[in-house]
């Protein structure tokens, strides 16, 4: 029996893996445009790391992480998130002051599998350090928003909430818990099981909606600063005209958040989770793994989920060209012709070994190559063939003017 990837990881091949390559290099030029620089961390972390940065009372770190002694002893963790990384990375790498990073990369979470919820999965994701102003929430927001609408996602709504600071949330959990406990013969085993734990994440469980339509609210509770930090983020969510919708029960799974969360719902997007990325504000994390006070807003995306979200689109083909050679004696010329091409920024590429003119159309086509370039007869007087493969016109084209002609076919 042939071996198979572990259940919930998948392989990323052609064609399907034009679509990251497009979506990966997009997400790339847009966080480089507002200024955000590439941060790199382990795969695997000190479990610690999580276990005090995301909550020991959260599922992730109760049920799915992915958690093993090393052979010093020591539990190592791999990510399930990177936001806890990031900001040890912050605080070991001796940083001090406002610092804005980004990242992708696979993350880990033994779930069960199923469409947009894998065991390895790829996040896309920026942290914005140091800066307590409610312009960073929001320009962690538009970043998001821009992305998804770029990538082709549409009527993308942001479902925005604030669960307030820790005093709010001391004096609203006081008054959820006791609405649990009043209904708790009415909640899931799941749900009824968090009251004493994490009543926060009761909120959050889909198979208690109904039970929950008159549970209190965080912003019913929020201080006078939170609650201007809030109406301040809903302004400027207009101001930048991003699409937004207020969600009072979303509170997001992980402990470090406080006030601002939020969630990318695009429209007609309906796998396991109907959000495809979100975020919020974490300015007590730092603390929690031993550095300095450090107010933080951050997102992750899940680009598994937006290429659910985002259908069978149709790529661009990989390949500006494919080079045919016609004869033996020409192959010399022609890989000089591919090393030009690609000198000039072009893609392209030619069968390695000598084979016939119809078995390197066949490698053309197999490669979904937009044109095949023909160096035959034509070449003694500076000109070459140029066939399109998706329409079938060829064009005799002279060599100078070769990469020009590629570009705009």
């Amino acid at each position: 029996m042939s071996l198979r990837a572990p259940k919930g990881t998948d392989d990323i091949l052609p064609p399907e893996s034009r679509h990251w390559r497009r979506l990966l290099r997009l997400w790339d030029d847009l966080v480089e445009r507002y200024g955000y620089e590439l941060v790199m961390t382990p795969i695997f972390e000190l479990t610690e790391v999580f276990a005090r940065g995301v909550g020991e009372a959260t599922e992730v770190v109760e049920k799915q992480m992915y958690t093993f002694a090393d052979k010093g002893g020591r539990s190592l963790t791999l990510r399930p998130e990177s936001t806890a990384g990031v900001v040890r990375a912050y605080i070991q790498g001796g940083r001090s002051g406002v610092f804005k990073g980004a990242y992708s990369g696979p993350m880990f979470r033994y779930e069960q599998p199923q469409q947009g919820r894998r065991r390895q999965f790829w996040q896309l994701g920026v942290e914005y350090i140091g800066e307590e102003a409610v312009e960073a929430d929001l320009e962690v927001i538009e970043v998001g928003y821009r992305y998804t609408t770029d990538a082709g996602l549409a009527d993308v709504v942001v479902q925005v909430n604030s669960i307030g600071d820790p005093p709010d949330r001391a004096a609203y959990l006081m008054v959820l818990t006791d609405f649990l406990e009043a209904i708790h013969g009415d909640l899931s085993d799941d749900a009824a099981s968090r009251i004493a734990t994490n009543p926060l994440r009761v909120l959050d469980s889909k198979a208690d909606a109904e039970v929950l339509v008159d549970a209190p609210v965080p912003t019913d509770h929020l201080s006078s600063e939170t609650r201007a930090h809030f109406d301040a983020l809903l302004a400027g969510l207009e101001r930048r005209e991003i699409p937004y919708e207020l969600a009072p029960r979303l509170v997001r799974g992980l402990d470090y958040y406080n006030r601002t969360v939020f969630e990318y719902v695009p429209a007609g997007y309906d796998a396991a989770q109907s959000a495809v990325g979100g975020g919020g504000r974490y300015d007590g994390l730092s603390e929690l793994l031993g550095g300095p006070h450090l107010p933080s807003t951050g997102l992750a995306l899940g680009l598994d989920r937006i290429l659910v979200a985002l259908g069978d689109g149709v790529s661009e083909p990989p390949l500006d060209a494919f080079v045919v050679v016609t004869a033996p004696a020409r192959r010399a010329v022609a890989w000089q012709l591919v090393g030009s091409l690609r000198d000039s920024g072009l893609r392209v590429d030619a069968v390695a070994s000598e084979r016939s003119v119809k078995a390197q159309f066949r490698a053309a086509n197999r490669r979904d190559a937009a044109a095949v370039v023909v160096v035959g007869d034509e070449w003694d007087s500076g000109n070459v063939v140029v066939k399109v493969l998706a329409t079938g016109q060829e064009t005799t084209v002279a060599v100078q003017h070769l990469a020009a002609q590629l570009e705009q076919t």
